[in-house]
């Protein structure tokens, strides 16, 4: 059995509810595994979450993509 080869997180539900994902985003980046593609859903673009995991080495594969109200980003 193969493991994916990206990890999925959507925090477009935690931010409605007026929440910090930030903590939930660092974990789930953190047990990734080594090739492991991120994906994140959220409402916006996180242009500073971007330069945080510049920093750990990943770089944005896509630009986002605007699907209804939430917008997609794939990093590694």
């Amino acid at each position: 059995m193969s493991e994916k080869k990206f990890y999925e997180l959507d925090v477009r539900e935690d931010l409605r509810l007026k929440k910090e994902p930030f903590d939930k985003i660092m974990a789930a980046v953190k047990q990734l595994k080594e090739g492991q593609d991120f994906i994140l859903h959220a409402p916006f673009n996180p242009l500073l979450l971007h330069k945080v995991l510049g920093r750990k080495g990943f770089n944005r594969k896509k630009s986002k993509k605007n699907i209804g109200k939430s917008s997609i980003q794939k990093m590694r």
